[in-house]
């Protein structure tokens, strides 16, 4: 941590913790990076998602406005923009609507993003909201979807998959696009950051390059995966633990996943790494982090 930061320890919902980040000298320009979210596949209504999604961020807002700041960059989710038929390329909107998009996740990214969309009308707020795609790429320690499905292909517990598609942007990549934004992102608008579209057969391939195993040839038919999606809502609604295939989940892999980073490219300057990189990179990070032993894996899957 470079010494010219300091570490506040605080939570979205309690307005009285926020005040410590807001609290700066006199002529100091504030600046505020709303990332703080809960990411859940689980499809039902959350209070705690609420809370922490939608009230959390009309609490940075409150702040934000209250506070004066010079910029607020709102981290949402492409899952708060409705999904176009087809692979027609999906590009932003004006407007956040919770009933046009699936999953509560992406409802209350919706709401979220209304809130922030709102001060900028109604309160003269500065702000942009950037749209994260799937986030990849090393050191995630919260071990994401993307780290979890590596760790778990390493492993040798998946062997198949379900057609679909991946579209996942390195976080390094999106770390940069979200600085550019403090800077240059302007006043009201939203901007997605993606990468390309890979298949489940390309990820798999890829994993198999990466890992020196042996590839995963069976992809299952989406509607098949929507089948396994639904048992495992009803499995996690009957014992009440975290299902990690939901009906969400396969959603988020048999929709239209082609979103057009062209506005993001022109105005942030928003540059992706080959999506083989962000994967061998993370490989060699799980790697070093002992949760997968590449060089074993190979006779495992023979």
């Amino acid at each position: 941590m470079p010494k010219e930061a300091d570490i506040f320890v605080g939570d979205v919902t309690d307005t009285e913790s926020l005040e410590r980040f807001f609290s700066v000298p006199a002529n100091t320009g504030i600046v505020c990076i709303h990332c703080a979210a809960i990411v859940t596949v689980n499809p039902d209504y959350s209070p705690k998602v609420y809370a922490v999604n939608v009230q959390g961020t009309q609490n940075i807002v409150d702040m934000c406005t209250a506070h004066h700041a010079v910029k607020l960059v709102h981290v949402s989710s492409t899952s708060a923009i409705p999904e176009l038929p087809g692979t027609s390329p999906i590009t932003e909107v004006s407007r956040y609507n919770p009933d046009l998009v699936t999953g509560y996740y992406g409802k209350s990214k919706a709401l979220g993003s209304q809130i922030v969309m709102d001060a900028v009308h109604n309160k003269n707020l500065n702000a942009s909201i950037v749209f994260p795609t799937g986030i990849c790429g090393p050191d995630d320690y919260a071990f994401g979807p993307v780290a979890s499905f590596l760790i778990e292909y390493c492993a040798g517990k998946l062997t198949a998959g379900v057609a679909g598609s991946f579209n996942a942007v390195d976080v390094r990549d999106l770390a940069d696009a979200i600085v550019t934004c403090t800077e240059t992102g302007r006043k009201g608008e939203g901007y997605i950051l993606g990468n390309e579209c890979v298949s489940m057969k390309q990820m798999f391939h890829i994993l198999a390059v990466q890992t020196h195993t042996k590839e995963v040839t069976t992809i299952l038919p989406s509607g098949i995966g929507k089948i396994i999606g639904k048992a495992s809502d009803i499995a996690g609604r009957i014992t009440k633990k975290p299902q990690r295939m939901t009906s969400f989940a396969v959603y988020n892999l048999v929709r239209n996943n082609n979103f057009d980073c062209t506005k993001a490219r022109k105005e942030l300057n928003f540059k992706t790494r080959p999506f083989e990189e962000s994967i061998s990179d993370t490989v060699a990070w799980l790697e070093r982090e002992g949760k997968i032993a590449v060089s074993d894996k190979g006779k495992k899957h023979e």
